[in-house]
């Protein structure tokens, strides 16, 4: 975990508010380090729903297995999530120490194994000792409060520089309901449903298929619209809980996604998503800029899509970007390697507002001093018009320092 905060930390952290059914509590097991904090357990009421997205990672960590299995019950009591250590590619113990994890924690708060969810995040290949568990989920399930919301984003973290949470209220039907948002992830990221974890909870009183229908549709333009380095981790977890406490107070119970009570829930259960994105991009290891990647005129969504995450991970435009350097002409590089439609002769290049590139050249009013200050700004946004359609998409990146190597390159030791 970095000593020193992102300067992309947003200034204002949200008073985290309680939501009735869920107590959350912490503690450090000693899972990769002594004296650290780094399991949380979360407790959910009975009633509670979950749903969930996960890494499409074609060597997923053992967690991710476990959580997939159990997501079809709809039914939630207890989360557990410990960072340190991912208990990915662990082979069969991995698959073990799962199973005693949940084992330990469902004896500990008196449910079912099938009820609880695992998450982990840490280093890949080494073998997790859940042992480390007995006892000190026990004890958690002693001392959970409804407020310990930010010890328990800070629990999760890794080479995380801040913590990361959302918190927002509306109205479901004549009812007051809330959504609070975690979410940990610096590296390692590029989502596809470090080691990139997010966890929603909401009092809304929700089926858990309606809560599958709403992550699904809300991750794709937020979490699946984020690139730190390109890399899809083994870890993606996303899950969200929601534990109808809210049904109290006059809540109408949902259980239809096309429900029109809905919108203005989905509405705001986005912008959390959005929100906790965007907060993992202002936190990419070693990141000073936090960079918007704008794709317009292209033939379809999922063209333009392709081509601005083209241009967020490639490492030519990311270091440009750290060196405050307009350099239109690796835009058009990562443009023309991503396999899309696109007319070199037809397109426009734009920095923080400000056009390089016209019509396959140089714009004719290009003033470099004018665009070196623009790159001075936190946050950058390149556009790209290619010119072909009326299609547009956009992705969140970050540049690429030196740091970046340095924490991955010690990452281990």
């Amino acid at each position: 975990m970095s000593t020193a905060v992102s300067p992309l930390a947003p200034p204002d952290v949200p008073e985290m508010p309680v939501i009735a059914g869920v107590r959350l509590a912490t503690a450090a097991a000693g899972i990769r380090y002594k004296g650290r904090t780094d399991v949380l357990l979360a407790l959910l009421d009975k009633g509670t729903t979950v749903a969930g997205v996960f890494t499409k990672s074609k060597c997923p960590s053992a967690p991710v297995e476990w959580c997939r299995a159990r997501l079809k019950g709809g039914n939630a009591r207890a989360l557990v999530v410990n960072s340190g250590n991912a208990n990915a590619f662990t082979g069969k113990t991995g698959k073990a120490s799962t199973t005693l994890t949940a084992q330990i924690a469902a004896k500990a708060v008196g449910c079912s194994t099938s009820d609880v969810f695992l998450a982990s995040t840490g280093v890949i290949g080494e073998p997790l000792d859940a042992t480390k568990f007995d006892g000190v989920l026990a004890q958690l399930t002693e001392t959970a409060t409804p407020d310990h919301w930010m010890d328990a984003a800070k629990a999760i973290m890794t080479t995380d520089t801040f913590p990361k949470v959302a918190t927002a209220t509306v109205k479901l039907g004549k009812a007051k309901v809330t959504i609070n948002g975690m979410a940990k992830g610096a590296g390692m990221i590029m989502p596809d449903m470090a080691t990139m974890l997010s966890f929603i909870f909401t009092d809304a009183p929700l089926s858990a298929g309606v809560l599958q229908s709403l992550l699904k549709a809300g991750v794709e333009d937020t979490f699946n619209a984020l690139t730190i380095d390109g890399d899809t981790s083994t870890s993606d977890t996303l899950l969200a809980f929601a534990t109808g406490a809210a049904a109290a107070n006059g809540a109408p119970k949902i259980s239809r996604a096309s429900d029109p009570r809905l919108k203005a829930f989905t509405k705001v259960f986005q912008q959390i998503l959005a929100n906790l994105s965007e907060q993992v991009a202002r936190d990419g290891e070693g990141a000073r800029k936090l960079v918007e990647v704008v794709v317009e005129g292209a033939t379809t969504k999922p063209s333009a899509r392709k081509i601005a995450m083209s241009i967020a991970n490639s490492p030519l435009v990311k270091t440009a970007i750290a060196g405050e350097d307009a350099n239109w002409g690796r835009v058009v590089m990562a443009v023309g390697k991503a396999g899309e439609p696109a007319n070199r002769d037809k397109l426009s290049i734009s920095f923080n507002g400000i056009r390089v590139a016209k019509s396959g050249a140089r714009d004719p009013s290009y003033n470099e001093k004018e665009v070196s200050e623009a790159m001075k700004a936190p946050k950058i946004q390149i556009k790209v018009a290619l010119g072909l359609g009326k299609a547009k998409d956009r992705v969140l990146t970050c540049d690429l320092t030196k740091e970046y190597v340095t924490i991955n390159g010690d990452y281990r030791s």
